[in-house]
């Protein structure tokens, strides 16, 4: 099956865009569709660029730029700039598109069906003025299938019906999420070729929500509600540790071109080493990815070094590799990033591949490693730019602890 997905990309890239076979330029609205109806809204813009189209799909403040597009006919393919995840349509006019968004995941691909409408910037349409501002911080409880609760957080900013925020996590956060408040009801959705989500619920008041609902992909449903608590803070249950009587990592894996790369290398020594635990597949890790490239290009000459080992949802080099050389181009990486060879989805993938550590449980996780080669910190999970306040608390925590390891 992917030899013929391949197959199709390669032959659309190679059709180009005629002048007369474009989008429809200006806002659009786009919707997933769900079977049960609670479809997944969100916002992207047509952009010309010569002879080429691009499309920024928005988030609130997060604006994701998509140049990937190849049109033959009423034929129209998009691929994802990052995330293993295209769109397959077919235009009705130029102000209609209709088809399937494909994403992979670790049992294959998954398909849902997708339609979109040009001229109109809205996401949610309001019919009432809201009840309540709730902008702050929520103490938030999620239900599983099958009953059991896990814990959040919520960060929320109100400006009259528009809402915009995040949930975190123990193991990071659900990143840009936008919407309204219409009336007594919240809509918040996101899409980033990842995350794809819709999140409704009831305000009762300007302290407590209920009979909520969170929407993610084509079918899972988690019912959910929230009190207002600024105190509000989450359980450490993603903690990674080094085994008792290990002081220090050992590995060596490939990198992207299947040069190995060991912790143990003359470029690591005498440095402070940060390891990424990652993997292509993972929104959060776009994020963290995003912060250390950029740190690492500043940072460099002081003597720090960076290391990305991926869990990946192939154990195919060719496919892993191809998945994580998105993130390489995407953020110019110029650190190392290594495949695992461990698939996600291995529950044994720790012990695989890093063997000094208790279980593996966030991804992304960021491994502080000191002048001597000893661990010195281990941090679980990534509150990203979406978080506001906390991204900006995490990048100065982030840079102090590499400033005390340095000294």
């Amino acid at each position: 099956m992917k030899y013929i997905y391949l197959g199709v990309i390669l032959f659309m890239m190679g059709c180009g865009i005629k002048q007369n076979e474009k989008l429809q330029i200006g806002k659009w609205q786009a919707k997933l569709l769900r079977e049960d109806g609670n479809n997944i809204v969100f916002n992207f813009e047509v952009i010309s660029a010569g002879d080429s189209l691009r499309w920024i799909i928005k988030n609130g403040k997060e604006q994701i730029e998509v140049n990937d597009i190849s049109i033959k006919g009423d034929s129209v393919f998009v691929a994802m700039p990052v995330f293993e995840s295209y769109f397959k349509l077919i235009k009705k006019g130029n102000d209609q598109l209709t088809g399937i968004w494909t994403k992979a995941a670790t049992a294959g691909f998954i398909d849902m069906p997708f339609e979109a409408v040009a001229g109109t910037s809205k996401r949610f349409e309001t019919t009432n003025q809201p009840i309540a501002n709730i902008s702050g911080k929520w103490e938030v409880t999620f239900f599983r299938a099958d009953g059991s609760p896990r814990p959040a957080i919520a960060e929320f900013v109100q400006q009259g019906e528009t809402l915009s925020g995040t949930f975190i996590t123990p193991t990071g956060d659900y990143r840009y999420l936008y919407g309204v408040v219409d009336g007594n009801q919240v809509k918040l959705s996101t899409f980033d070729g990842s995350h794809a989500y819709y999140f409704n619920a009831t305000i009762n008041s300007d302290t407590s929500i209920s009979n909520g609902n969170y929407y993610s992909g084509a079918t899972s449903i988690e019912p959910w509600k929230a009190v207002k608590n600024e105190q509000a803070t989450l359980p450490d249950v993603a903690a990674m540790f080094l085994k008792e009587g290990e002081e220090k990592l050992s590995f060596s894996f490939p990198d992207l071109d299947g040069n190995q790369v060991s912790i143990n290398d003359e470029r690591f020594k005498n440095k402070v080493v940060i390891v990424q635990i990652m993997g292509s597949w993972c929104p959060n890790c776009m994020d963290e990815t995003a912060f250390l490239s950029d740190y690492y290009q500043k940072n460099k000459d002081k003597g720090v070094e960076v290391v990305a080992l991926a869990y990946e949802y192939y154990e195919d080099r060719a496919l892993a590799s191809n998945s994580v050389r998105k993130f390489q181009k995407r953020f110019n990486v110029q650190y190392p990033m290594l495949l695992t060879g461990v698939t996600v989805s291995d529950t044994l993938r720790t012990e695989k591949t890093l063997p000094q550590l208790t279980k593996i449980k966030s991804f992304p996780s960021t491994i502080f490693i000191d002048k001597q080669g000893k661990v010195a910190k281990i941090h679980a999970g990534f509150e990203g730019p979406g978080t506001g306040v906390r991204y900006e608390l995490l990048k100065k925590e982030f840079e102090a602890t590499v400033e005390r390891l340095l000294k």
